[in-house]
C-alpha cells in the first residue's frame, strides 16, 4: 500500500498502533513494526527521560524497522519534564513522534531540527488546522468512538475524518472506531491517508496486558463503553466495568461531583494493576467502540496482514458495484 502515510514514515502499511499509556512498550511496539505497520512507545509510560532512553533501546534491539514514540503533553500543576524526554526522543535516533493533548508548538523546531517527523493527535479540525499551522507534518484525527478521550464535541468519525481532509493540506490519519479491514477501507474513502488504533492492539498477543482484560473486550459488545468525568469537561471512554459505571453515579448526583468525589476510584495506579493482574474491575480500563468488532486475540502480524486483505477485499467489492 502506498499513500503519503507509508512514504514518509518508511512503512509498508498505513496502520499506526496508537500511544497508550501503561501499554505502549517495547514488546507490542516492536511487534506492529516488524508486521509492516508502526508500533509506538508511550513516552509517559516510562518514569524518567532515562527510563525512556532505555526503553528505545530495547525496541530497537527487537526490531529494525521504524518505528516512533507518543508524547503527550497535558496541563498540570507539576508536569513532567517535557523537554528531557524530547531530549531522549531525539538523542535516542527515534524519528518519528505522536504528540497529544495540548499544543506540540514548543518542541516542532527541535523536532524538526532532527529530522523527526510529527503526527498530533487531535478531536476537532480547528485544532487539527491549528496544529497544521504550527508545522506539525500528520494529524490524527480521533472520533467521538475512540478510546480514552474523544474531546467534546460529540462529532463521530463519519464526519469528522472528510471534514478534516477536505480541510487540511497534510495527510490526516483516521483514528477511533477502527479494528479491521473494513473500518480501513472506509477511512481511506473518507479522504484519510492511514488508521491509528489502539483498542485493537490492546487485543493482541504481544499486548503487555493480563488475558483477563483482553478476554472481557473481546466478549464486550459496541455498548460496552462509557463516558466518564462528562461533567467536569473531560470526556474519557471507558470499559464498561464495575468501576466505570460507579464513576457515572457518582457523577449524576444532583449537584454534580468535583475530580476529588471520583479520584480514588480513578487513579493511574489503579488501573495499571487492573492490566496487570487481570482484574477486570480494578480500576479504569480505555476501549473504543470498537470493541464490538473484536472477537479474537491475534498476533500483531496475523491482525495487520488481515487488515490489509479484508480492505482491499471491501474496496474491490465498491468498485464492482460501480463498474
Amino acid at each position: 500500500m502506498k499513500t503519503r502515510v507509508t512514504e514518509q514514515l518508511g512503512i509498508a502499511y498505513p496502520i499506526i498502533q496508537g500511544g497508550m499509556q501503561w501499554v505502549g512498550l517495547a514488546e507490542l511496539a516492536s511487534a506492529v513494526s516488524n508486521a509492516g505497520g508502526l508500533g509506538i512507545l508511550t513516552a509517559l509510560t516510562q518514569p524518567t527521560p532515562d527510563a525512556l532512553r532505555a526503553e528505545i533501546e530495547r525496541c530497537r534491539s527487537m526490531t529494525g524497522k521504524p518505528f516512533g514514540v507518543n508524547l503527550t503533553i497535558l496541563p498540570s500543576v507539576k508536569p513532567p519534564p517535557y523537554a528531557e524526554y524530547v531530549r531522549a526522543i531525539i538523542e535516542g535516533g527515534v524519528k518519528v513522534v505522536e504528540t497529544a493533548g495540548n499544543s506540540p508548538k514548543e518542541f516542532v523546531d527541535e523536532f524538526k531540527r532532527h529530522g523527526v517527523t510529527i503526527i498530533h493527535k487531535c478531536t476537532t479540525v480547528r485544532h487539527a488546522l491549528s496544529a497544521e499551522r504550527n508545522g506539525v507534518d500528520m494529524v490524527s484525527i480521533d472520533g467521538l468512538e475512540c478510546a480514552g478521550h474523544p474531546g467534546e464535541d460529540d462529532v463521530g468519525g463519519l464526519i469528522l475524518i472528510p471534514a478534516a481532509a477536505m480541510k487540511l493540506k497534510i495527510p490526516v490519519i483516521a483514528s477511533g472506531g477502527i479494528a479491521n479491514g473494513r473500518g480501513m477501507a472506509a477511512a481511506l474513502v473518507l479522504g484519510a491517508e492511514g488508521v491509528n488504533m489502539g483498542t485493537r492492539f490492546c487485543v493482541t498477543q504481544e499486548a503487555p496486558i493480563h488475558d483477563n482484560i483482553k478476554q472481557a473486550l473481546v466478549q464486550g459488545s459496541e455498548r460496552d463503553t462509557a463516558l466518564i468525568f462528562r461533567t467536569l469537561k473531560n470526556t474519557a471512554r471507558v470499559f464498561r466495568n464495575a468501576i466505570a459505571d460507579e464513576v457515572v453515579q457518582i457523577e449524576r448526583r444532583p449537584g454534580g461531583c468535583s475530580f476529588d468525589d471520583v479520584k480514588p476510584l480513578v487513579m493511574g495506579v489503579r488501573g495499571r494493576e487492573a492490566l496487570i493482574t487481570g482484574e477486570v474491575d480494578g480500576g479504569v480500563v480505555s476501549a473504543g467502540q470498537c470493541i464490538g468488532l473484536i472477537d479474537d486475540v491475534p498476533t500483531c502480524a496475523a491482525l495487520i496482514q488481515r487488515m490489509v486483505a479484508e480492505c482491499q477485499e471491501r474496496l474491490d467489492i465498491a468498485r464492482n458495484w460501480m463498474a
